[in-house]
């Protein structure tokens, strides 16, 4: 009886639907699932009052039939009453709580109302039930992207298995890797959907976006242009518009243009209330034009917006008392630490390559250096040792650092073994290279790291701290700890002294071999750096440490946010910036006086370069 009714909705014929499903109403007049067939076929006419009228009778008729319930709120999100679309999910998944498919559309709706943290719980639990599905892993991603949740990396690993998928998923797939820091990924992908679909404007404009990411500011501009002609005769939406400008600003920012990225960035305002993004490109626009009050007013609303946000995402970090940094003033007893067993690890040949120091400091130009010689390999940055340990604490009553000790050898070979790993499935390892492991924060892991690689070689980048605290005052961080470390200047400071002071405790306490490289000396002076530099790691040629500028444009997509930077020959722009802003930086100064003492910046950046 059904047959004909859904051979004609198959046919594009909701009107002889519509029709057959009247007629056999007649006679059937409290059959379900011809009122569903005739509400679908209103639906497919543009009909979705009537339409929505039949789905809420049904509810009523069938108050715990969670299909009914799933057909009512997907019309009602169909017509963007979201709320009530959000209540009608709900209510469906009481009836039906396995249902993976079911928590999913129930997810995305949460998505659709901002609800962040709901959304995510929401996709992670329908993937709990089908952790096969790429499309429920891509929406759960996203949705843990959105909350700057580590667990995004292992939903998306698998990501070329699922291959080829239906071109609005992989649209969704690029967009995760772009998030995830696979923009190279995220690049392929793109390309891809350009070849299938050129007609696509959207998808060349977000290529067009992403080649800039990766440097391939030619290929960039190019594709810009093409797309923005066709946009000049055809309709275009004001997202679309809007994104145009906005990488007609990157592009002016790239050609050092900032007076033009500044002028476009103001006639545009936010793209809303939340828009952080937007007050962080427009204070470097100010800063980069001189207008240091601007750049700070900016800044103040930028971090103000940012907070907010993570606040709904983790309100615990900002109870009394709460530590946002990992191992916040968590210190390792010296009589705790003579009680850790001896036991056999890698030398320091077989060991990483440690490339530390506060964000900022020049962390990434050393591992871009390191990069460029053949007998190193480094990966993008990723937080390693927070996820082993997470392992670690989740399975266990284990307490880092206080609980280190308690490791035996097969516990620290299993950690060996789960670090490298990860490792791998960043980078494809080149097995006669040492690994580079570039991470700032990794400097409140080294009790962990000690324990696993006692004889690894540590770099501790070292920059002037103020200059170092106007760069990350600036920066939209995608981690969350370092969004909250960045709320202001005096929080900021303070992270920092806490952290440095952490590192040398431990760096003490451990006998840790760290060569110290501080960054005005290598802008100074880079070839006697590089040579030094390549002494302690016992490396011929430190020539090639020189050609990072050309190694980093190779590479294409480099995970930081000095990625504009690092592609260029060592300068000294960055030096001493942050004398521009003094009046802002006096009410720290004293904060930060410990560490300006310990690292001889007290008297200000412009002794230390008189007396070079």
């Amino acid at each position: 009886m059904m047959d004909p009714i859904v051979a004609a909705l198959e046919a594009g014929d909701p009107l002889s639907a519509e029709r057959l499903c009247r007629e056999r109403l007649r006679q059937m007049p409290d059959d379900a699932g011809l009122q569903v067939l005739l509400a679908v076929s209103l639906g497919h006419q543009g009909r979705q009052a009537e339409a929505l009228e039949i789905y809420a009778r049904l509810t009523q008729l069938y108050p715990e039939d969670s299909v009914h319930w799933r057909n009512y709120a997907a019309a009602l999100r169909s017509e963007g009453n979201l709320e009530s679309s959000e209540q009608a999910y709900e209510k469906a998944v009481r009836f039906a709580p396995d249902d993976a498919e079911l928590l999913e559309l129930y997810g995305l709706v949460q998505v659709d109302l901002g609800k962040r943290v709901e959304a995510r719980n929401t996709l992670l639990r329908a993937f709990g039930k089908a952790p096969e599905s790429p499309a429920i892993r891509i929406h759960a991603a996203l949705a843990c992207l959105a909350c700057r949740d580590l667990r995004a990396e292992n939903l998306l690993r698998p990501w070329r298995e699922w291959l080829p998928l239906d071109d609005s998923l992989e649209s969704e797939l690029a967009e995760a890797l772009a998030q995830h820091a696979d923009v190279s990924g995220a690049v392929e992908l793109l390309e891809g959907l350009v070849r299938r679909c050129p007609q696509q404007r959207r998808i060349r404009l977000r290529l067009a976006g992403l080649y800039e990411r990766v440097n391939r500011l030619d290929e960039a501009e190019a594709l810009l242009e093409r797309v923005e002609a066709e946009f000049a005769m055809a309709d275009q939406s004001a997202v679309e518009a809007r994104e145009i400008a906005d990488q007609h600003a990157r592009f002016a920012a790239r050609r050092r243009d900032h007076a033009n990225t500044r002028v476009i960035l103001e006639r545009l305002g936010p793209r809303g209330e939340r828009d952080y993004a937007y007050w962080f490109e427009l204070a470097q626009a100010c800063d980069k034009t001189g207008d240091v009050a601007a750049a700070m007013a900016a800044l103040e609303r930028a971090h103000s917006l940012q907070v907010a946000e993570i606040k709904e995402i983790h309100p615990d970090w900002f109870e009394p008392g709460a530590k946002v940094l990992p191992n916040q003033n968590e210190f390792v007893e010296a009589s705790d630490f003579a009680t850790w067993p001896v036991l056999r690890a890698p030398d320091a040949s077989q060991s990483p390559v440690f490339v530390v120091g506060f964000p900022r400091s020049g962390t990434t130009l050393l591992e871009q250096m390191l990069d460029a010689h053949p007998r190193l390999q480094s990966m993008d940055e990723r937080p390693f040792f927070n996820m082993l340990a997470g392992q670690l604490e989740n399975s266990t009553d284990f307490q880092i650092p206080r609980d280190l000790g308690k490791l035996d050898q097969l516990d620290c070979d299993e950690l060996r073994k789960g670090y490298l790993t990860f490792a791998c499935s960043k980078i494809p390892r080149r097995w006669s290279a040492r690994l580079v492991d570039k991470n700032p924060m990794n400097m409140l892991w080294l009790p962990m790291i000690y324990r696993l690689f006692p004889a690894a070689k540590f770099i501790l980048a070292v920059r002037h701290p103020c200059d170092v605290l106007l760069s990350n005052y600036m920066q939209n961080f995608i981690a969350g700890t370092l969004c909250v470390v960045c709320e202001n200047l005096e929080v900021l400071a303070t992270s920092y002294v806490d952290a440095m002071k952490h590192w040398l405790y431990h760096v003490q306490l451990f006998g840790a071999g760290v060569f110290i490289s501080r960054y005005e000396d290598l802008v100074a002076d880079p070839g006697r750096q590089t040579r030094r530099i390549a002494e302690y790691l016992e490396l011929d040629d430190a020539e090639a440490l020189l050609g990072f500028d050309r190694r980093a444009r190779e590479k294409g997509f480099i995970a930081t946010p000095s990625y504009t930077q690092v592609i260029e020959p060592i300068n000294s722009k960055g030096i001493g910036r942050w004398q521009r802003y003094r009046k802002y930086f006096d009410p720290v100064l004293p904060i930060l006086q410990p560490m300006l003492e310990h690292w001889d910046y007290a008297t200000g950046i412009e002794s230390r370069v008189a007396e070079r």
